[in-house]
């Protein structure tokens, strides 16, 4: 029964803040643009599993490396 759950793929995706701006300007940014996110820095993120919200968390970074930590399962999830 693990063996089967063990080959079940599940994309993971953060969700760091949200913007929302005009067509025209998103086709008019180039390389470097700047997308201002309606979040600061220390705001929890939002974890989604295969696009469904499953979890909240902090930015963790160690040397060169991002992470998440898990501070909340959202409900239904835990």
């Amino acid at each position: 029964m693990l063996s089967n759950i063990s080959s079940v793929k599940v994309e993971i995706s953060v969700v760091l803040g949200r913007s929302v701006i005009a067509m025209h300007q998103l086709l008019r940014m180039g390389r470097g643009a700047v997308i201002e996110l309606d979040s600061c820095q220390d705001d929890p993120v939002l974890i989604l599993a295969n696009d469904r919200p499953v979890a909240r968390g902090d930015i963790i970074i160690h040397g060169d490396k991002i992470g998440v930590s898990v501070t909340e399962l959202l409900k239904g999830y835990g």
